[in-house]
């Protein structure tokens, strides 16, 4: 038995998106740095995260990953990224999609941003930002 999607939307819609998101960071002043610290191969990387959102959406078993590993071992990643990152993912979202999509994905992206802040950068920072030095 097959998943329905958690909304409608393509394959070729996420890429189109994810597309558009990277070309955003690599142009931004402050997040730009920190993924080409990391990422050497865009194309191999957009087609990773696009495997992300087809499993996250559509249910299909495309992506093996860890993503709260590989940013807790990037190492670079600061409070107050992933408020920029998400306002980048939402307006990419409103200007390649419809309303509905953009909303439903929005919803998505924002659990997993919450997930992904709270395992990365509130699980080494004390309230007001104040870094954890023991882990």
């Amino acid at each position: 038995m097959q998943i329905p999607p958690r909304f409608d939307i393509t394959r070729p819609d996420i890429a189109r998106v994810v597309t558009a998101f990277y070309e955003l960071i690599r142009q931004h002043p402050n997040l730009g740095p920190v993924f080409a610290a990391h990422v050497t191969d865009w194309h191999s990387h957009e087609a990773k995260i696009t495997d992300f959102w087809a499993n996250s959406i559509l249910h299909e078993r495309s992506y093996d990953g860890n993503p709260l590993q590989v940013h807790r071992a990037a190492g670079n990643v600061r409070p107050g990224m992933f408020e920029t990152w998400l306002a980048l993912f939402d307006l990419t979202l409103r200007q390649e999609l419809s309303p509905e999509q953009a909303e439903a994905w929005s919803a998505l992206v924002h659990k997993i941003g919450r997930s992904l802040r709270a395992g990365v950068v509130e699980k080494t920072t004390k309230t007001g930002g104040v870094p954890i030095l023991k882990f």
